[in-house]
């Protein structure tokens, strides 16, 4: 076997475009295809919103425009307008832009030159047009290829750049966008910049009182006090406790970039909540019963921030500013001397706060002995544990570049997971077998968690005892029958999730694994079909010979079919609350006693499906 001769023909250049187009995952994360908050096509649109918020934080242009229809974004903002000479340049040279210069862009969301350029290289259709001064310029785009580009003419609209594209379905696939993935980005831009309006499809999203805002809107049980609202230079704090929750949630950003997997800010932040409350109580309190059930937001703003990622999902920088202040520092300095006067100032969340503390504590110790035991269980049991099947790469492995893609599938009996198992990407697919239907845990403490064996491995195989920063895989996918066990499964696994962990949900990790119904097939063609219709299509198009197979379960799909199922077009269905939904009251209604109100609501909602085949015969 001859080897490949390494010669100067081997040395490729690649222009600007093509780089961003055979590694778009350098540049945007994940490709994904919609059904996550973190796919590309949200980074993309991201991306070009981070320009508009760059320059209303300028003082130019207070309202946005953004709209989604049938795939095609645009968005326009009213601020100053790309300079008309520089257009075509600002988004297809990569490094042109205004943000190296910090005295310009002081503490800048975008991505210093890199942003625009990615979103035009991965659209099969970009346009941007600028007015500015009584003048406008517009390009046209495929690819990141010049379609049409017209003069400079006279414009006498309102000055602004307007940003429309398509993304690319050779690169992302058959995509789409979640319109409350859409909207929550939206909220928190608003969040961040209170005053801005942003008209999104004919909605209005606006914030006045910036994270306390977003608190008041997300939180969806009981707080304990009122929101604690702190703000200074550079830095916005809001922190509440919740009645019936068990971890801590946060919302971290950093110069109106949402972190979702935090950083030093949130870490510091972390610290200096547990550090400030012992000193003011004068008791050495566990930093975790301080914690527990905390609900908060940090907002700072740095200069020359760095990321562990081109997405920026994690802050990396320890300091302000270059050779200035340390991120710990200043957050720690802020939260003693303004929590502290807060609690001075408010005796009575004083002691709602302390009880609360103390609440937790006794927890905790009564639960000290049960933990022990599930632990040492839990040990044993990932020596030899035939319920997890792991895969090779990890979510909360920072330094692979393949952790986004990780998943674990949770399915129910042998037979479904052994046709995952054996067609799976061992290097990022985990599969965790259930023995049936799970405990409903509505209603009970987080006690069960550690006495139940199930509950307390799948607990240990995703890594989220203390919190979801350490979570093993970014996909927890249900992996049910389309029956209705199947169905029941799925609702007490979301239960579960919701009752303690229900960051999961709401970061989207959970998802629902669509798999098809039938199979419609010749001699020439297969199809698989999800739904009543696409068989019907799909005989209409095999013809009158066709062979149809109707799926009862995961354990009847062949390995050879299954891996069509959970490769590349793998289709999910993302488990998403509603803003405005109360989870306890969801909880109660669905997974409580059987009340009239349930039993009316089944009445009402019975649906008979009619075999429209035989119909027609």
């Amino acid at each position: 076997m001859s080897k490949q001769a390494y010669t100067e023909d081997s040395i490729l250049s690649l222009d600007w475009k093509e780089h961003i187009r055979l590694r778009p995952g350098m540049y945007i994360g994940k490709i994904g295809n919609g059904s996550s908050p973190d796919d590309g096509v949200y980074v993309l649109l991201k991306e070009v919103l981070d320009n508009c918020i760059d320059e209303y934080v300028m003082g130019h242009g207070k309202t946005i425009e953004v709209s989604i229809k049938n795939n095609r974004v645009s968005v326009q903002d009213f601020g100053r307008g790309i300079p008309l000479g520089k257009v075509i340049d600002c988004v297809s040279k990569i490094n042109t832009g205004a943000k190296y210069d910090s005295k310009v862009f002081k503490k800048s969301v975008g991505l210093n030159g890199v942003g625009t350029k990615a979103v035009n290289a991965l659209s099969s259709y970009f346009k941007i047009k600028s007015v500015r001064d009584g003048k406008s310029k517009l390009v046209e785009f495929d690819k990141g290829v010049v379609l049409n580009e017209e003069p400079i003419q006279e414009n006498s609209s309102r000055k602004g750049t307007k940003v429309t594209f398509i993304p690319d379905e050779a690169l992302f696939g058959k995509y789409r966008f979640i319109n409350e993935y859409v909207e929550k980005m939206l909220w928190n831009y608003c969040y961040l910049n209170p005053g801005l309006t942003i008209l999104y499809n004919g909605n209005k999203f606006i914030s006045k009182n910036g994270l306390y805002d977003l608190l008041e809107r997300d939180i969806d049980s009981e707080i304990l006090y009122p929101i604690i609202h702190l703000k200074a230079d550079d830095i916005e704090v809001a922190i509440t406790h919740c009645k019936n929750q068990y971890s801590e949630q946060y919302f971290p950003f950093v110069n109106g970039q949402y972190t979702v997997q935090g950083g030093t800010h949130q870490s510091s932040f972390r610290e200096a909540i547990a550090k400030t409350i012992r000193e003011f109580y004068g008791k050495n309190y566990d930093a975790v019963d301080i914690r527990q059930a905390v609900y908060a937001a940090i907002s700072i703003k740095i200069i020359e921030p760095v990321f562990e990622s081109q997405t920026k999902t994690k802050l990396g920088s320890n300091e302000m500013e270059p050779g200035g202040i340390t991120i710990r520092t200043f957050v720690n300095d802020f939260i003693k001397t303004q929590l502290d006067n807060y609690l001075h100032k408010h005796s009575e969340t004083a002691v709602i706060l302390q009880e609360k503390i103390q609440q937790a504590e006794h927890e905790r110790k009564a639960m000290a002995g049960v933990k022990k035991l599930a632990r040492e269980r839990a040990k044993k049991a990932n020596l030899h544990n035939k319920k997890l099947r792991d895969c090779r790469v990890h979510y909360n492995d920072l330094k692979k570049e393949n952790r986004s893609d990780t998943t674990i599938f949770i399915t129910e009996g042998d037979s479904a997971s052994g046709s995952i198992t054996k067609t799976r990407d061992v290097s990022t697919q985990a599969v965790f077998s259930l023995r049936g239907k799970p405990l409903n845990s509505y209603g009970l403490n987080k006690k069960v968690v550690y006495e139940n064996e199930e509950f307390n491995l799948l607990q240990s195989a995703l890594n989220i005892e203390e919190g979801i920063e350490g979570l093993r895989y970014n996909k927890i996918v249900l992996a049910t029958d389309a029956d209705v066990d199947g169905m029941h499964i799925r609702l007490l696994l979301i239960t579960f999730f919701l009752q303690f962990f229900p960051e999961l949900v709401k970061e989207g990790h959970v998802h629902v694994l669509e798999t098809p119904l039938f199979r419609v097939r010749n001699k020439k063609e297969t199809f698989y079909c999800y739904t009543e219709q696409e068989r019907i299509d799909a005989i209409e198009k095999v013809g009158k010979n066709a062979e149809i197979t109707r799926f009862k379960g995961l354990g009847e799909i062949s390995p050879s079919e299954f891996k069509h199922f959970i490769g590349n077009k793998m289709r999910l269905e993302p488990v998403i609350i509603g803003r405005e939904a109360a989870i306890q009251a969801i909880l109660k209604f669905y997974m409580g006693k059987n009340t009239p109100e349930r039993q009316q609501f089944i009445i009402e909602n019975l649906k008979v499906e009619k075999n429209i085949i035989n119909d027609e015969k």
